[in-house]
């Protein structure tokens, strides 16, 4: 059987991965200019690799483990982590109609440096794309204190 300081220390590693990840497609998709089907796609391969880095590990062996150990700094680091994924659902909402609109002006493929994405959509277009804002700050804010917590907790249970 494998030990439970071995798991520990690949989902650290796993998770700790993924924040380059998170990283690289945050930069890039704020440095590229103009933002084409290309560039998405770009952007999304690194955002989902971070998430698949981050959620595999919490789904299959931090979630199960939770009700065994929840209480101080598993509750913390279980509620920060709900936090973010909650704002990162939040976000989402914003992109699908951030994406539909874009797709609708065929602003991926044929980009028009005229047109205002305020204007393309309707008059709660600017609502959605705050709505993405506060959804991607939110998610990383929270997802870096719940590492940070998760860190902490490796060190409490593995290292000392």
């Amino acid at each position: 059987m494998v030990s439970d300081g071995l798991v520990a220390t690949v989902v650290l590693l796993s998770v700790s991965l993924s924040l380059p990840c998170f990283l690289y497609g945050a930069y890039y998709i704020i440095e590229t200019e103009p933002v084409t089907w290309d560039v998405l796609i770009h952007h999304l391969k690194f955002v989902t690799t971070g998430l698949v880095l981050t959620t595999v590990p919490m789904v299959f062996w931090m979630i199960p483990r939770l009700p065994d150990q929840l209480g101080g700094l598993s509750a913390v680091h279980a509620m920060l982590g709900l936090q973010a994924y909650a704002l990162l659902a939040f976000g989402g909402t914003g992109i699908v109609r951030i994406f539909r609109a874009k797709r609708e002006h065929d602003l991926y493929n044929e980009y028009d440096e005229d047109l205002l994405l305020d204007e393309i959509g309707d008059e709660t277009f600017s609502h959605w794309r705050s709505r993405l804002r506060i959804g991607v700050f939110g998610y990383v804010i929270f997802w870096l204190l719940a590492y940070l917590v998760g860190i902490a907790r490796y060190a409490l249970r593995y290292v000392a």
